[in-house]
């Protein structure tokens, strides 16, 4: 692996919301009775009356719905956990060389437009090479929402500058060396975590850093990458947290 592999510092303690965020996040389907909560929530250090006041604030707030017996995540919360999913298990194909390219086309937005763009640009992990033209390497199945033709204009392209090859322009689209050297910190760090809390805190930290993979073709990444092994690391953890549920009668 590249770059250090000194530790990420250590998460911060998780709230109740936090919790039950992660369990139900890691829950298929993400739906789970109160009973079966507060026993999963005790293993971190939450408590009865602390669940349930949370569980209280996080349905006001239209991150959890409550059903007969419990809560279930929210439309939003379950789109999250579709994000989540696609970054632990992202589907593939083999690359031709081909670039996925779009090119913003619309004018006169305002500057929430423009960074709402950006931000939808960024989590379907496309890159901006200049203002207006993002890109990446066309080796993910998976559809471009359709409303995006409304502002962009799509394009397949294949760079072949001689004296840039397509490993350098991803090396100059994405911050491949700092993701590959947090990612080591990070399996530093769910190696050395023990305690269910901190193991909780560390796994969370490894969710959002692979939602920032960009997930390119094996032919563009430095060597060593450590994306499968940060993966691989999650899925025996979403394993392990599987058997907790089912081992309190939740359903998965």
């Amino acid at each position: 692996m590249n770059g250090s592999t000194d530790p990420a510092p250590a998460p911060r303690p998780l709230s109740a919301r936090s919790v039950v965020l992660s369990l139900l996040l890691g829950t298929h389907p993400a739906e789970l009775p109160v009973r079966d909560l507060v026993r999963l929530v005790e293993g971190f250090g939450v408590g009865g009356s602390t669940l349930r006041a949370a569980l209280s604030r996080m349905a006001s707030a239209g991150d959890l719905v409550r059903t007969g017996t419990g809560y279930r995540l929210s439309e939003r919360l379950l789109a999250r956990q579709r994000r989540q999913d696609e970054a632990v298990s992202p589907h593939t194909r083999a690359w031709e060389g081909d670039w996925e390219t779009l090119v913003v086309t619309a004018t006169g937005r305002g500057p929430a437009e423009r960074a709402e763009l950006r931000t939808r640009l960024t989590g379907l992990r496309l890159a901006e090479l200049r203002e207006g033209v993002w890109l990446r390497p066309a080796n993910l199945r998976r559809p471009l929402p359709g409303d995006l033709d409304r502002v962009t204009e799509r394009l397949v392209s294949r760079p072949g500058r001689p004296d840039r090859p397509a490993r350098d322009l991803a090396a100059r689209l994405w911050p491949l060396d700092a993701w590959s050297a947090e990612a080591c910190s990070l399996l530093v760090q769910v190696d050395r975590a023990r305690r269910p809390a901190d193991r909780l805190a560390a796994f969370a930290a490894v969710v959002r850093h692979l939602l920032a993979d960009p997930v390119l073709p094996a032919e563009l990444l430095p060597p060593g990458w450590p994306g499968a092994a940060l993966r691989d690391a999650y899925t025996e953890y979403q394993r392990e947290q599987s058997g907790q549920v089912r081992a309190r009668g939740g359903r998965t």
